[in-house]
C-alpha cells in the first residue's frame, strides 16, 4: 500500500534553458489588457527568484525519498484524466468560473493531472487540496497543469518589475508576470500537498480574460511562466491545439512534450492528435484529450512507454 507523504513538491530538475526573445525588442506594439476583475487585479506577494531556487532544491530531494516506482512499460495506450475546479462542488470559485460538481474520472483512469487556477492567473482552484487527498486516497498517479493567461493592467504595474527579465521594456515586464504566475501556481502545489514532475501549461484562449491582440507580448507571459516553473525545478510541457497555440502566441516554439487536445470527439481522434500533423510547437507527443460525458479524457500517446516520467506516485 502507497502511503501518503509530505507535503513537498517533488519534481526532477529541468536543465534544459527556455529560449527567451531580447528584451530589446520593440515595445510600441505590446497591447495592455484593460482592468478586470478584482480576481486578476489582486496580484499576490511577488516571488523572489531566490525562493523557487529554494523550492527546487527541495524537489531534488523529495524526489531521491524512495516512492514506490509507476510500472517501467507501457506497451498499449493508458487511460487517464484530468480535474480542476468545474468538478469543486458547486458554491465555489470566483464570478466568472463558479463551481459545477462535474463527475469526477470514471474508475478506469489509471492518472490524474490536477489543474491549479480556476480559470486565469493568481485564482487557485478552490478545491485543490481535497482532489490531491483524493487522488492519493484512490493511488493515482498525479500530475499538474495551470492555465496561462495575460495581466490586466494592474497587474502589470504591481509585477512587472519583480523577477529575473529586465523591466525597462513591456515585454521584460510581460515575463516577469509570467514568472510570477509560475510562482503562484507553485506554492499553490505545495500549500495542497500536491507532488509532481510535470507542470502543463495550458495555452488556449481564456474566456472574460481574454489575451492581448498581439502574440509577441502573449509569447512574453508564455516565456515568463516556462522560466518560473524550471526554476523550480519542474519540467514543463504545453497543452493546446496547433490553432490555438498559433492564435494565441504565434510561432513560440519552447521545443517541450506536448499535450494535444481534441475537444469533444473520441478515443480514436485523441490518439491520432499524437500524430506528427498535430505537432504545436515543436515537441513530441505525451498524451491526447477528449471530452465525453462531461469529463476530460486522457490517453498516452503510442511512444509514451512509462509513465514515470510524467507522474507521481503517492
Amino acid at each position: 500500500m502507497r502511503r501518503v507523504r509530505s507535503l513537498l513538491i517533488a519534481a526532477a530538475v529541468l536543465a534544459a534553458a527556455i529560449g527567451c526573445a531580447s528584451d530589446q525588442q520593440t515595445t510600441d506594439t505590446v497591447v495592455e489588457a484593460p482592468s478586470t476583475t478584482a480576481a486578476t487585479s489582486a496580484a499576490p506577494e511577488p516571488a523572489d527568484p531566490e525562493d523557487l531556487a529554494k523550492l527546487a532544491e527541495q524537489a531534488e530531494a523529495a524526489a531521491r525519498e524512495a516512492d514506490e516506482p509507476l510500472e517501467e512499460l507501457i506497451t498499449e495506450p493508458v487511460l487517464g484524466a484530468d480535474i480542476s475546479w468545474p468538478q469543486c462542488p458547486q458554491g465555489l470559485g470566483i464570478p466568472e468560473r463558479p463551481t459545477q460538481g462535474m463527475p469526477m474520472p470514471v474508475p478506469e483512469a489509471r492518472y490524474v493531472i490536477l489543474g491549479l487556477t480556476n480559470g486565469p492567473g493568481f485564482t487557485p482552484n478552490p478545491c485543490l487540496a481535497d482532489q490531491v487527498t483524493w487522488a492519493a486516497t484512490e493511488q493515482l498517479p498525479t500530475a499538474a497543469y495551470a492555465v496561462a493567461s495575460y495581466p490586466d493592467r494592474d497587474t502589470l504595474a504591481e509585477l512587472g518589475g519583480e523577477g529575473p527579465f529586465q523591466s525597462r521594456t513591456k515585454l521584460g515586464r510581460l515575463r516577469n508576470v509570467g514568472y510570477q504566475q509560475a510562482a503562484y501556481n507553485v506554492k499553490s502545489m505545495q500549500t495542497a500537498g500536491l507532488r509532481t514532475p510535470m507542470l502543463w501549461i495550458d495555452v488556449e484562449p481564456v474566456p472574460d480574460f481574454e489575451w492581448s491582440a498581439d502574440v509577441v507580448a502573449n509569447a512574453a507571459v508564455v516565456q515568463g511562466l516556462a522560466r518560473g516553473y524550471t526554476d523550480a525545478g519542474l519540467k514543463i510541457g504545453v497543452y493546446s491545439t496547433p490553432h490555438l497555440w498559433q492564435r494565441t502566441v504565434g510561432d513560440l516554439a519552447l521545443g517541450v512534450p506536448e499535450w494535444r487536445a481534441a475537444g469533444h470527439t473520441s478515443r480514436d481522434e485523441a490518439l491520432s492528435r499524437c500524430g506528427a500533423d498535430w505537432q504545436i510547437q515543436g515537441g513530441d507527443a505525451v498524451f491526447g484529450q477528449w471530452v465525453a460525458d462531461d469529463r476530460d479524457h486522457n490517453v498516452t500517446c503510442p511512444a509514451v512507454t512509462s509513465l514515470t516520467p510524467w507522474f507521481h506516485q503517492y
